[in-house]
């Protein structure tokens, strides 16, 4: 009798493991390229009496889905091609690209690493990185949409606030502000 209920035991132990083992299990990792032609961070800085709009292009870069989620990723951000979108134009990315803001003669380039993505719903995810900029290297969270992320692409955005001063791009505090206004749309195949 007690073998008879140990083997009972047994066959319902390994009936429960296996019916759940589709829940368990994961779908592959895919990595897809970032879409360059479509994929940019547009940027908003103010100062006491005006704002200045524009965006910086994205170089390279991969995201890793897991089951329909982002789980990772990273990209390269094109400081030395930036772009002013409003009538200031060309004298004020002269500016930007110089010393005093992004001295893209030294940093023409900047990068964001992933580190962990944790979903709060089934769209909206905290993303949590390193952001390489000017020289540093920091920890950067913000809130994004992931619009779409299946075996067609990947499509995410963002919209934060970032403090330059962190990144040592002090110049004018006091009458241009320390945070700017950043929204990534970020296109992968």
């Amino acid at each position: 009798m007690k073998k008879f209920i140990t083997v009972l035991l047994s066959a319902v132990l390994l009936a429960g493991i296996y019916s759940f083992s589709g829940i368990l299990k994961t779908k592959d990792l895919v990595t897809y390229n970032v879409q360059t032609d479509k994929s940019r961070v547009d940027w908003v800085g103010s100062k006491k009496n005006d704002f200045h709009t524009g965006y910086f292009s994205i170089k390279s870069g991969t995201v890793q889905v897991n089951a329909g989620k982002l789980v990772g990723g990273e990209f390269v951000i094109d400081l030395a091609n930036l772009k002013v979108t409003d009538g200031a134009g060309v004298k004020l990315e002269g500016h930007l690209k110089a010393a005093d803001f992004f001295d893209v003669a030294k940093y023409g380039e900047a990068s964001y690493k992933i580190t962990t993505v944790s979903y709060s719903g089934e769209s909206a995810a905290t993303i949590n990185g390193i952001l390489s900029l000017k020289g540093a290297s920091l920890p950067v969270s913000f809130q994004a949409n992931i619009r779409n992320a299946d075996e067609k692409g990947f499509f995410g955005e963002a919209f934060f606030s970032m403090d330059r001063t962190l990144f040592g791009i002090n110049y004018g505090v006091g009458n241009v502000a320390k945070d700017v206004q950043i929204a990534v749309h970020l296109f992968a195949k």
